[in-house]
């Protein structure tokens, strides 16, 4: 192979005929010892024939490397945390990786773990990261994958759900069976999935020449008990009910259907009840609880195979998750009633 062949070869093409992964070849040229020697050698010898040239002004360098990547969660309360953090160690030790899970609200500890090289790359689903930490993670050039809001760059990729479209496709779903007077439940006001849901909801609503009164935006936080008590609170003030909730999250919806059942509203003859995310619970409470898929599972899968990439040396890119509706029996047709 001539030389100006050889300035064409890329780890993907290493990858591709040594037949094995991107992230494997990267932990063989870093000497991270996390492979078989076989194979370790076999990429090499690859390498070696392909002239391939790794890109030494990444932060994959054998004297940087841990072979760790760590995931940087603001919370880890309810269902999503707990099977999105098992799909992204999953995703880790498929990939050859260890992950270190990381708790805190503090942003300048974050960015300390980050630039301190104990993660070669970083998931982050954290409010406390603003957009001064943003700017310094992409000055630095740490492999970054954000999945709690949109910021792509050189080494900077989202993962994110099409949030608004499911908010307009709970719109859409509750229009059709009937329904004109709603109550939407929010999530946290800075969390951008919430933000994107409501978004999305309203303007459907809008479109119908149907206004949500601020009387019947209510707090959820995400939880299952803030939505059970301003639901209760909500009818405890004697408002008109409306024909439909819509829940940010499942276990703002569950919280709905717990605090309408105990003030004696039947769901669904009186009042439909939608959530968001389709956890297990949504499918063992009564009535069960409509829902759009949001397949977060997959979520951290991805979020792992781009942040190898990264690491390796690709950019960064936008990918862009669409749910699902699943409807159940805590929605019905109004006309049914």
């Amino acid at each position: 192979m001539s030389k100006k062949d050889s300035k064409k070869i890329t780890i993907k093409d290493v990858a591709r005929e040594a037949g094995v992964s991107i992230s494997t070849v990267s932990n063989a040229l870093n000497d991270v010892n996390v492979l078989h020697p076989d194979t370790k050698e076999r990429v090499l010898e690859v390498a070696r024939r392909l002239n391939y040239t790794p890109n030494l002004n990444g932060r994959n360098l054998k004297a940087q490397a841990t072979g760790v990547l760590g995931l940087f969660l603001g919370a880890i309360r309810g269902p999503y945390y707990g099977e999105l953090s098992d799909s992204i160690y999953r995703a880790c030790v498929e990939g050859g990786y260890e992950l270190e899970i990381f708790l805190s609200s503090e942003p300048s500890h974050i960015v300390a773990n980050i630039l301190g090289h104990r993660v070669d790359g970083a998931i982050v689903l954290n409010p406390a990261i603003g957009p001064e930490q943003e700017e310094i993670l992409k000055n630095q050039g740490v492999p970054t994958v954000y999945i709690d809001r949109i910021l792509v760059g050189e080494k900077s990729s989202s993962v994110v759900f099409d949030s608004r479209n499911g908010g307009e496709q709970a719109a859409k779903f509750l229009l059709e069976l009937g329904h004109k007077k709603f109550i939407y439940i929010e999530g946290e006001h800075d969390n951008y999935d919430s933000n994107e849901r409501r978004e999305g909801f309203f303007e459907v609503l809008k479109r119908a020449g149907i206004a949500v009164e601020k009387d019947y935006i209510l707090e959820g936080k995400f939880e299952r008990e803030a939505s059970y008590n301003s639901v209760t609170s909500f009818i405890d003030s004697g408002k008109e009910l409306p024909d439909a909730i819509f829940a940010a999250n499942d276990l703002s919806a569950i919280g709905a259907l717990e605090a309408l059942r105990d003030g004696g509203v039947k769901v669904p003859e009186q009042v439909s009840v939608m959530g968001c995310d389709d956890i297990e619970t949504t499918r063992l409470v009564s009535p069960s609880v409509t829902t759009i898929r949001t397949f977060f599972e997959k979520q951290g899968i991805i979020a792992v195979e781009q942040l190898i990439r990264m690491i390796a040396g690709e950019e960064g890119k936008l990918i862009t998750l669409n749910g699902r509706i699943i409807p159940r029996d805590s929605t019905t047709a109004k006309d049914s009633l």
